[in-house]
């Protein structure tokens, strides 16, 4: 992480949150005074080095605040007078979207698994169980003879059985316990036990019109300022919950030419697989393939390829309000063919 500042007429501070950064390099590539280089990204993703992911010469930086415009995952801040360049009306704009609706969420946590930023915070609240299961249990100790087939049966884990055999074969220090909290009142234990020692009797069935209906309750939230927008959590959600706008629109392929042996050894290498930040990237029959569907198109690949054949092209952004034409050329050359 950095932050560098000029003092003049206005005060600007020009900071990196290493944090949110995914080695994509857009801010290189479009910082006009060549400030900004990106590091080493393979050896920092996998753990090899630690450093940030880019860096900058303070010296030449000329704080326009083109890096920060151009991030997409809020990696890069420009300040003026304390307030960032990304509240200001005459600067442009990423019309990104990640949200959740929590009248559709059902708070499975499917999405808080998938998320590979861990950009997803959940927490789900179920209901007691014992307001919907209701019934009796009772080992008689004396009839038991501690065999274990009930706690080696039991689909909830509720019986616990204790025992520690001496030389002369008694057994000693016999325990067997039920955990009342976990027991569903099945009936296998008592079904199972040899010695009739099990009584159990289920009373959710004769009262079920009084035991309350389930609801679960929770909280599903993403943090847009360590989102990717891959789209994992959308692409997985069963309810169709959640909405997420992607930074750019276009393909990513690869170039290979055999004859000069630039093809993918991804087996061997899986660069691209390291530093993709959306787990977009899988190794198959010994190649590299990007799954579009969570790709972002950030083009961190595209540098980590020590072929040169990794090809982001990108046809739109949802980068707006660009009201300098120098900008706008700069920018648009984000995307291909410009």
């Amino acid at each position: 992480m950095f932050s560098i500042e000029r003092d003049g007429g206005e005060h600007r501070v020009l900071s990196y949150n290493d944090q949110n950064c995914v080695g994509c390099g857009i801010c290189t590539e479009v910082c006009p005074t060549d400030s900004l280089r990106l590091g080493p990204t393979v050896p920092i993703a996998r753990g090899l080095i630690e450093m940030d992911l880019v860096s900058v010469k303070a010296d030449s930086c000329a704080f326009c605040g083109l890096c920060s415009s151009a991030c997409p995952f809020d990696a890069m801040d420009l300040t003026i007078d304390n307030v960032s360049i990304k509240e200001l009306d005459i600067y442009p704009k990423w019309e990104m979207e990640s949200t959740v609706n929590d009248d559709d969420c059902i708070y499975c946590g499917r999405c808080y698994e998938a998320c590979p930023q861990d950009s997803i915070i959940f927490k789900r609240e179920l209901p007691d169980r014992s307001e919907l299961v209701r019934g009796e249990i009772d080992i008689d100790d004396e009839k038991c003879i501690y065999c274990s087939f009930c706690a080696d049966l039991c689909p909830a884990g509720a019986i616990t059985v204790k025992n520690v055999p001496t030389a002369s074969n008694d057994v000693v220090n016999n325990t067997i316990e039920v955990d009342v909290s976990k027991c569903i009142f099945c009936g296998v234990c008592k079904r199972i036990c040899p010695e009739n020692a099990i009584r159990e009797l289920c009373s959710t069935c004769m009262y079920r019109e009084e035991i309350v209906v389930p609801e679960v309750t929770g909280e599903t939230f993403i943090d847009e300022g360590s989102c990717v927008s891959c789209s994992w959590c959308s692409e997985i959600c069963p309810k169709d919950a959640i909405t997420i706008t992607k930074p750019f629109e276009g393909t990513l392929e690869l170039s290979e030419v055999e004859e000069e042996e630039k093809i993918c050894k991804g087996d061997s290498c899986h660069a691209c697989q390291d530093v993709c930040p959306c787990n977009a990237v899988e190794i198959i029959d010994g190649k590299a393939f990007t799954n579009l569907d969570f790709c972002n198109l950030c083009g961190a690949c595209v540098p980590a390829c020590p072929q040169n054949i990794r090809v982001v092209s990108r046809t739109a952004m949802k980068l707006n309000n660009i009201n300098s034409a120098s900008w706008r050329e700069i920018l648009d050359s984000l995307l291909a063919g410009k």
